[in-house]
């Protein structure tokens, strides 16, 4: 079984030397770039995300998650009571938690999209982000294939747009 080999693009796209086009991954991508990437193919499941685009926007994520703790642990602070040896929270947690489920609501589904265009990077199937179904063993394996360098057969999930 013979594949046909792309070359990848090292190249700057086309006549600028900036950004490249949304549907092409954005190799060495800045902070900034990666999460305005991230809003932008909100649901775009096809293509690819570079390693860089994947791990800056996981650095976020996660950045924006242990804020949003923080905050609901400190405005459940106030108010708090225990009985019987079982801490309640005051009424401030609720905010808190209204926040953070928004911000899950808001980010489950481009964070999947981003996992996906990851996996096509490498290429590998987009279906294996359903890996992280099983039990411990699915998510290590999904992180191991983010961890992977980018393949050039994975253009073969490029979708060029003009």
């Amino acid at each position: 079984m013979s594949y046909q080999q792309q070359p990848q693009q090292t190249q700057p796209y086309g006549a600028q030397a900036g950004e490249p086009p949304l549907w092409a991954p954005y190799y060495g991508a800045p902070i900034g770039a990666a999460v305005q990437r991230f809003f932008k193919k909100y649901t775009a499941f096809t293509g690819r995300a570079s390693r860089s685009e994947y791990w800056w926007w996981a650095l976020v994520a996660a950045v924006v998650g242990f804020v949003l703790n923080l905050l609901t642990t400190i405005l459940g602070a106030a108010g708090a009571t225990v009985s019987n040896g079982t801490s309640v929270p005051g009424p401030g947690a609720v905010v808190g938690f209204i926040l953070i489920a928004v911000w899950g609501l808001a980010t489950i589904v481009p964070s999947i999209a981003l996992t996906v265009r990851r996996l096509h990077d490498g290429n590998f199937s987009g279906w294996l982000v359903l890996l992280v179904l099983v039990p411990f063993l699915g998510a290590l394996a999904v992180l191991v294939l983010t961890l992977l360098p980018s393949n050039p057969a994975g253009q073969r999930f490029d979708v060029p747009t003009a």
